[in-house]
């Protein structure tokens, strides 16, 4: 019996230490905080609008620049090429000192008012049968001959300098696989007596140099070609806000077909490209901003959400009023909206371990590789603890979220409500080395740096 009695006893009171410790732990040593989503419109890092790289004033919300290099301006004598020209006008270091990333196009073919070559000349006078001249709906140029193998020879050529020269510098972000046909868009008007674009087996050859001469870039293509497949390029669309072109633009996304410049099935289904591989392009000149904006805005809006859309330039939204509704709305739906839901943090030991809840509640992933750390700052605001988040940003798909947890070991980390410390989250453009990206918190949506505790 005063065996029972004894083993009573020893229950009840592990029963009352454990509620005693459970209490302690929980009233003293445990936090959570629950964040708001925002639908502040903002600008953030590599999304949004695109407009010219040689504009002097942009708005705050840019974050994006275009630039469009011809192979003229590039290389006007053979193995002679323009660096240093073409960065300063196009203002490379200050979009890098302001924490901008680059759209970049190379072209050989720009139609204008006035006949010209946007091939370099001795290029043209070395060649034989060099291309077309021509003068069309499109306007005056001339086409090379895309198919000519000594074309092809100084084009490889010419994209492994480029890679020597930017092809590790993150500065440039995207590459829009320009190269063949009108404006580098991939077609050329056949009626105007301008020769077909080569076969897949050639245009292949104007791709696969790029892969290799700018590796850190993600690349696009105009169409869903097998090359854009096979190597997971992104895609890009120069008719964005058109209905009908819009909508035949992702009609070959979701179901492949033939590539009318060459009657060959080269137009692959990649419905689930977007997943992996971004999506640019440029408003449509076809439409007027009045339309676009005006009349078919909440039509524009949802061409945009349906194609996944992470930027637009170097034609962008212009507002038909002075309140920038429509370029705010249609900024509002493009990339990602990066956030956190909740964020908890307690005590085991000696370590504090601070899980945290992700969520994207934008039309498109992040694509790019940054990390993401937790800081801990004293009173002082001094950074006494870093730690990397483990976690694949480019993975949180739109409407999906992620649970992560970090451990602290800072001393009292677990007080940070009574001021000890300052718990915070960045991630961080390895570019500048700094904290580049806009959480889409309530109250916070212009930090670069979320406050989780403090």
């Amino acid at each position: 019996m005063k065996k029972k009695v004894i083993i009573a006893v020893i229950l009840v009171l592990i029963m009352v230490f454990a509620t005693i410790f459970c209490t302690y732990l929980f009233k003293v040593a445990y936090y959570q905080r629950n964040f708001s989503y925002s639908e502040k419109t903002f600008g953030n890092a590599l999304i949004g609008y695109a407009p010219s790289a040689l504009e002097q004033t942009v708005s705050d919300d840019i974050n994006l620049l275009y630039v469009d290099v011809t192979w003229k301006e590039l290389e006007p004598e053979k193995g002679c090429y323009q660096w240093e020209d073409i960065e300063k006008e196009n203002q490379f270091d200050r979009w890098r000192s302001e924490g901008k990333h680059i759209v970049m196009r190379f072209i050989l073919d720009y139609p204008s008012t006035e006949k010209h070559l946007d091939i370099p000349n001795w290029l043209y006078e070395s060649l034989e049968d060099p291309g077309d001249w021509y003068n069309s709906s499109s306007g005056k140029g001339f086409s090379p001959n895309y198919a000519n193998s000594k074309l092809l020879t100084y084009y490889q050529k010419a994209i492994e300098a480029m890679g020597d020269r930017w092809g590790h510098d993150s500065l440039i972000s995207y590459i829009e696989l320009g190269s063949l046909g009108h404006w580098g868009e991939w077609h050329v008007e056949q009626e105007a007596g301008i020769r077909a674009l080569p076969k897949n087996t050639v245009r292949e050859k104007y791709v696969e140099p790029w892969l290799s001469a700018f590796p850190q870039a993600s690349i696009l293509m105009r169409r869903p070609f097998t090359t854009a497949k096979k190597h997971h390029l992104g895609l890009y669309n120069d008719m964005t806000g058109n209905v009908e072109t819009t909508n035949e633009w992702l009609d070959w996304i979701e179901s492949g077909g033939a590539y009318d410049q060459t009657g060959e099935q080269d137009l692959t289904a990649m419905p689930d490209g977007w997943k992996t591989s971004p999506i640019g392009g440029e408003f449509t000149s076809a439409n007027s901003m009045w339309v676009l904006m005006g009349r078919d805005l909440q039509q524009t809006i949802s061409l945009v959400k349906k194609s996944h859309t992470t930027f637009l330039g170097p034609k962008i939204a212009e507002d038909i009023n002075d309140e920038k509704s429509g370029y705010n709305q249609i900024l509002n739906n493009m990339g990602y909206r990066i956030w956190i839901s909740s964020a908890k943090m307690m005590k085991f030991g000696k370590k504090t371990r601070l899980t945290m809840t992700w969520k994207n509640s934008g039309v498109a992933p992040f694509y790019k590789d940054w990390k993401a750390y937790v800081y801990v700052k004293n009173w002082a605001g001094i950074i006494v603890e870093k730690v990397e988040v483990p976690i694949n940003i480019k993975k949180i798909l739109p409407n999906e979220s992620v649970t992560v947890s970090v451990y602290l070991t800072s001393k009292n980390v677990a007080e940070a409500t009574k001021n000890y410390y300052q718990i915070s989250l960045g991630i961080v453009d390895p570019m500048t080395k700094k904290n580049a990206v806009n959480f889409a918190v309530k109250g916070q949506e212009n930090q670069k740096e979320l406050t989780l505790f403090e």
